[in-house]
């Protein structure tokens, strides 16, 4: 399981948005994410790629992450 991170833009706004992408190699992942932003940009927000990294648990916080930091 991978984790794509994008940059939108709208005028002066910028945010970023995180989705999960379901891909066998981290290649095909990043390809995966370079077409979902294509397919995205048909609207004002514009979206941009910033990173994709390979995820375990992504975008949860539990226990685990929580002793992680010490908290």
């Amino acid at each position: 399981m991978y984790m794509a991170e994008f940059k939108l833009r709208f005028g002066d706004m910028k945010w970023y948005v995180r989705r999960i992408v379901e891909a066998s190699s981290l290649e095909e992942a990043e390809e995966i994410a370079e077409r979902y932003a294509r397919a995205m940009n048909r609207g004002e927000v514009k979206w941009e790629l910033s990173y994709v990294i390979e995820s375990g648990r992504p975008l949860l916080v539990g226990k685990e992450e929580l002793e992680k930091l010490g908290a």
